[in-house]
């Protein structure tokens, strides 16, 4: 007789443990993938990655699987719980696996530059500011972390890469006049890039569409889109469509209130000579 799946040994993620639990609900009612998914509408291929711990289960899909499994609210629970904990140790870990497969990469960034345009030199006065207790090898090594997410950038198939910044990104002091200065010269080298485009969101737009940062990310192959939101000392990932459509509304709102790509571009241009001495 072939063996069953079994449980994991060792610490393993939120996302993990909520997947096997889903795996031997799945193999011990003889259902397939695509049955599980059915009640919730998703394909096998979302179900498999579950299972295989490379994303957690949206709120849809919990609820699903309690109707299949005739398990009042337990999976449900069990996919809070899961989410609660992060979902994986490091909590940037979803958002990294998802932005390498990611085929558009739509971001709002309401305050600082994100992190995939950043520069070295705004990078590190980010983490001195943020975590001023660190020493200067672990800041190295955060800095070197945020700079390795340009990767995503050079592989064969990159993502659509769109990004609107709110006109304070670009007015506030991170580090020094010369960091900013530096920085802006890079947001306008990528902005004339065909792998960027960039939207200015100045102060005359008004009150934004919404104050809080996000990225929504889009892929192949009929998954589902993804929206990512920080908190203090978390990330966020959900793909609960309701979630995700309202997102991708306001995306289109500050999109539209934004400067065009062109316009953003001058924009750019100008903000970057008044750090400049």
């Amino acid at each position: 007789m072939p063996e069953g799946p079994t449980k994991p040994t060792g610490p393993v993620s939120g996302a993990a443990y909520f997947g096997n639990e889903v795996r031997e609900w799945r193999v011990g009612r003889g259902l397939s993938q695509r049955e599980v998914g059915a009640p919730a509408r998703y394909g096998q291929q979302y179900v498999a990655k579950v299972e295989a711990g490379e994303r957690m289960a949206s709120p849809e899909f919990a609820a699903g699987c309690d109707e299949v499994f005739g398990t009042p609210r337990m999976f449900a629970r069990l996919r809070d719980r899961c989410a609660e904990k992060g979902g994986y140790p490091d909590w940037f870990e979803p958002y990294l696996l998802l932005e390498q497969k990611a085929a558009a990469v739509l971001n709002y960034s309401n305050n600082l530059v994100t992190g995939l345009l950043q520069t070295e030199a705004y990078a590190h006065a980010m983490f001195r500011k943020g975590c001023p207790t660190d020493d200067a090898d672990e800041t190295t090594a955060k800095v070197a972390r945020r700079l390795k997410r340009r990767d995503v950038l050079e592989r064969p198939n990159p993502p659509l890469a769109w990004v609107v910044l709110d006109e304070s990104c670009l007015r506030r002091t991170i580090g020094s006049p010369a960091v900013m200065a530096d920085q802006l010269a890079h947001l306008i080298k990528e902005a004339e890039s065909p792998r960027f485009t960039v939207q200015v969101l100045p102060y005359s737009s008004g009150a934004p569409a919404w104050p809080l940062a996000f990225t929504l990310m889009k892929f192949d192959n009929g998954e589902p889109d993804v929206l990512y939101q920080e908190t203090m000392g978390a990330g966020h990932v959900t793909d609960s469509r309701k979630i995700v459509a309202d997102a991708s509304v306001l995306y289109d709102r500050l999109r539209a209130d934004a400067l065009a790509p062109a316009t953003s571009l001058d924009f750019l241009r100008n903000a970057m000579e008044d750090w400049i001495p």
